[in-house]
């Protein structure tokens, strides 16, 4: 079971703040580190500083990381257009080493796109069909020969299909609880599929919905990665449980029900049943940024008893 830490600095942090995480992230043995793709705060969460660019943090942590994957979970299709970012995701691929991986899903925050002035368009699901195509059209054209595409939202006409990554091709995620479309999409163009904040009941229910999909496609289901992405609270005891989760502005038998929460024995035997679903990887979704000693306490306590 690899475990990825996976933030949302929307809610507050700054450059140097992500840059101590990643840094905690790999002198620790986590195997990725991951970021949210938003422009504005949600819930009671003031957001100060300011928002930062999910590829311009990750282009940062590329040069002061050396062991560690770093992607997104999700890139917002709607936040670029599809050649910008396949260039971008390319150059960031070529700075990291090959240790990029690209989570792109469609979009949903409506009032981060009118707070930004960035378009918000309705049809968002089949403009990531389109977008997927392009993107992995792009990295994998052969060098010096031309890339056209020709859609309904976007078209690409004799493009050099350059920068190529380093990697022969990126992992690409795509995640979410849709139950035709999005297993369909993810059976064609994904690496891995990625179920966020969803109960193990759900996510046995979901996986097997890909895996079907796969099938249809003509895919063998193992090809791909199936992952969960979920909050975590662990503590020593229910006391600390109980102090972290007040950090955040849960409460813990919340989080016990709807999260990785409690002692690291209870952690441990909770992504025990998502494993049993077929989930090889836990994206940790961890709120609150300063607190290193509870990365420090999964490393220790809860990652070294799924090696």
């Amino acid at each position: 079971m690899d475990l990825r830490i996976f933030t949302e600095p929307q809610q507050g942090a700054d450059y140097d703040t992500l840059l101590t995480v990643a840094k905690a992230t790999e002198d620790l043995g986590f195997d990725a580190f991951f970021r949210s793709d938003h422009y504005l705060s949600m819930g009671s969460a003031d957001g100060l500083p300011g928002p930062t660019d999910a590829w311009i943090t990750l282009a940062g942590l590329a040069r002061e990381t050396s062991r560690i994957r770093l992607g997104t979970l999700m890139t917002a299709g709607t936040f670029r257009l599809p050649g910008v970012l396949a260039i971008q995701v390319a150059q960031v691929d070529q700075m990291s080493g090959g240790r990029i991986e690209l989570g792109l899903g469609a979009g949903w925050f409506e009032e981060e796109h009118r707070a930004y002035g960035i378009p918000f368009p309705k049809e968002k699901f089949a403009r990531l069909e389109e977008q997927l195509a392009i993107v992995t059209g792009l990295w994998s054209t052969e060098t010096g020969k031309r890339f056209t595409y020709e859609g309904t939202h976007y078209w690409l006409t004799d493009s050099p299909a350059l920068p190529k990554p380093v990697q022969p091709r990126i992992p690409v995620l795509i995640g979410g609880h849709g139950a035709v479309r999005t297993p369909r999409l993810a059976a064609r163009y994904a690496d891995e599929f990625n179920l966020p904040f969803a109960s193990v009941e759900d996510t046995e229910r979901q996986f097997g919905r890909v895996r079907d999909a796969a099938r249809e496609a003509g895919r063998d289901p193992g090809d791909l990665v199936y992952s969960n992405a979920l909050v975590v609270c662990v503590g020593k005891d229910d006391a600390e449980v109980a102090r972290r989760a007040a950090a955040i502005g849960r409460e813990a038998d919340e989080l016990r029900a709807n999260g990785l929460a409690g002692s690291p024995a209870e952690v441990v035997d909770k992504i025990g049943r998502y494993a049993a679903t077929g989930a090889s990887r836990i994206y940790l979704q961890v709120l609150d940024l300063d607190d290193l000693d509870h990365l420090e306490l999964i490393s220790s306590q809860v990652q070294s008893q799924l090696s």
